[in-house]
């Protein structure tokens, strides 16, 4: 991907470049259309801010960077509206006053930019200041968009305090959008996060969450028709299963996109790697997951209702609402139970399932050579079906633990803490892999599948020797029968640990 030149446009290096686009712009006239205050959460690298800019450039009215696309013949493009394109990624925000002060500074420079003299002494009395003034010079409502509204807040996640603090200015800030209703034509706020109306937006209730919205479930991202249309030319050779399994699988109540950022880097490099994932690693959800001792297996399949997704607050933070909101999971299916809604959320896609898990075990173990000789014997004993070999690998990674990080982390008698080391192993080895897979009598620890072939794991966690009944458990509740059939080899595996050796002491495994 090139960089975009100084003072060029994201829409217009598109158009000039004649790269290719995925055409969004319905979005725009059909929000314009049906609305006027608007919010869009999504994850990172999503494409948000390059649909901030095309709203911003088609209100400004320019129609050259809108040839081809539907909203050139369907957008009155004599009027051209004052717009206040807020990009608050360019904020300081390390402590309150740098924020404020920052935040100033953005205001100013729009300000001069249409030549408007602000003169208030805080941000939100200058942010309405602006949206008067620039009414009044162009006797025209004033269009205000607002990318990235939530960073200053993310950027302190970690400190209450500080964020408490932030969330505040920004609370007194947005609070001018309703009191300068009668000047502005149209609103769009987005970010990653969806922070409660009450604690950010208190009052804008006309504010629109279009986040969970099906009729813009595919606002941002690729769906599969528009890569195989637009991209047809570059996906020659490729292979889409692969593809769509590595990086599709993201969904907002309708059909399943792609991050675009994956798919712009593959299509450049034609090498299958977790792009998105690269670009920003989970440190503080890898905290959470942590201190709260989340069972890894569990993330396959969580059930969360409307108040869980949409209700975050800095001092109220849940892990589930997090992993959401980031990218990390997002919603397989829903489902009614009673008057509520139910959504059940996994791991989008290949990329993430494994680089997450893969995450996972570098937090826990500081020698990354220790995790990389751990995963590729394990794999090579899957690929050779030797699981003695996967006895010793296993064995080995828990003796690489080192004892002061158990202290640090208050994790030995933590009994999910061992099943889900072993479930990340599988699964950031990029083994195909299944977490508390359903039978009709129980439900399987892990399930592995490779090839014509299933491996199925029990644990259990012993005071400290082995007890010997964890193999027990598969063979008296059958728990093979669900794969007789559709496996021609299954294998059951019984892995017993020690919370005072903190290491297999059972390890057993025989062939159905």
């Amino acid at each position: 991907m090139k960089k975009l030149p100084i003072g060029i446009s994201t829409l217009e290096f598109i158009r000039r470049d004649n790269y290719y686009y995925v055409d969004k712009t319905p979005f725009v006239k059909k929000l314009v259309d049906n609305g006027k205050y608007y919010f869009l959460s999504r994850p990172r690298r999503f494409g948000k801010s390059l649909f901030v800019d095309t709203l911003k450039q088609a209100f400004l009215g320019n129609l050259h960077l809108f040839e081809g696309t539907y909203l050139e013949n369907n957008w009155n493009w004599e009027k051209k509206y004052p717009v206040i394109h807020l990009d608050l990624s360019k904020t300081v925000n390390d402590n309150v006053e740098n924020f404020k002060g920052s935040l100033d500074c953005i205001l100013q420079d729009i300000g001069e930019d249409y030549s408007i003299a602000l003169e208030k002494p805080y941000p939100n009395l200058k942010f309405e200041e602006l949206i008067k003034k620039l009414y009044k010079k162009y006797n025209l409502e004033v269009v205000v968009l607002v990318d990235e509204y939530d960073k200053p807040i993310l950027d302190n996640i970690e400190n209450i305090e500080k964020a408490l603090e932030i969330r505040e200015v920004l609370r007194e800030f947005y609070s001018i959008l309703k009191a300068s209703d009668q000047y502005l034509k149209f609103v769009f706020l987005t970010g990653v996060s969806r922070f409660s109306k009450v604690s950010i937006f208190s009052g804008l209730n006309q504010l629109q969450d279009i986040t969970l919205s099906p009729t813009f479930a595919t606002i941002c991202g690729y769906t599969q028709s528009e890569l195989e249309t637009v991209f047809k030319d570059r996906l020659e050779g490729v292979n889409l299963e692969e593809l769509k399994y590595w990086y599709n699988g993201y969904n907002w109540l309708g059909e399943k996109v792609y991050n675009p950022f994956d798919v712009l880097l593959f299509l450049s490099e034609k090498i299958f790697r977790p792009y998105w994932f690269e670009t920003g690693t989970p440190t503080f959800l890898m905290k959470l997951i942590l201190n709260n001792k989340v069972f890894l297996p569990k993330l396959e399949e969580i059930k969360a209702n409307d108040e869980i997704l949409a209700n975050l607050d800095v001092d109220f933070l849940k892990i589930e609402n997090l992993l959401f909101q980031t990218g990390y999971l997002t919603i397989r299916e829903t489902k009614k139970l009673g008057l509520r809604t139910i959504y059940i959320l996994t791991y989008p896609n290949f990329e993430v399932k494994s680089s997450f898990n893969n995450f996972f075990l570098s937090d826990i173990l500081p020698s990354v050579s220790d995790k990389e000789d751990a995963q590729n014997s394990i794999v090579e004993a899957i690929e050779e079906n030797d699981l003695e070999k996967i006895k010793t690998a296993l064995h080995s990674f828990f003796a690489s633990i080192p004892n002061d990080w158990y202290r640090k982390n208050d994790l030995d008698s933590y009994e999910g803490f061992y099943a889900s080391v072993v479930y990340a192993l599988f699964t950031g080895s990029g083994l195909n892999t299944k977490a508390e897979d359903t039978t009709n009598i129980g439900k399987i620890d892990l399930t592995v599948f490779y090839q014509d072939r299933a491996y199925i794991i029990e644990f259990k966690v012993v005071e400290k020797d082995s007890e010997g009944k964890a193999l027990n458990q598969i063979k008296e509740k059958k728990y093979y029968e669900k794969y007789i059939g559709s496996c021609k080899e299954i294998y059951l595996v019984g892995i017993e640990f020690s919370k005072e050796k903190r290491n297999i002491v059972y390890f057993e495994y025989e062939r159905l």
